[in-house]
């Protein structure tokens, strides 16, 4: 049960980070929107090479920390049926 909630929160704070990065994605061109929005990769390449923020290396560091945790820990906490 606590586990399932941590990978929640993970979750949710996973998504409101991508929308940081896909909001800055926006704001650079429709077409990388688009590109981050449909194709996951894509969100990856562009966290690294041209998302400019000034605390860059700690958005990228917690975005893709907290989107392991939520995928490890979600499954963990969930119960066991038979």
């Amino acid at each position: 049960m606590l586990l399932s909630l941590l990978g929640a929160v993970c979750g949710v704070v996973a998504c409101a980070l991508t929308a940081l990065l896909l909001v800055h994605a926006y704001r650079r061109s429709l077409g990388t929107f688009v590109m981050a929005l449909c194709v996951p990769a894509y969100l990856l390449v562009y966290a690294f090479s041209q998302f400019e923020h000034r605390r860059k290396p700690w958005l990228v560091a917690a975005w893709g920390c907290t989107l392991v945790l939520a995928a490890v820990l979600l499954p963990l906490g969930l119960p066991v049926s038979r």
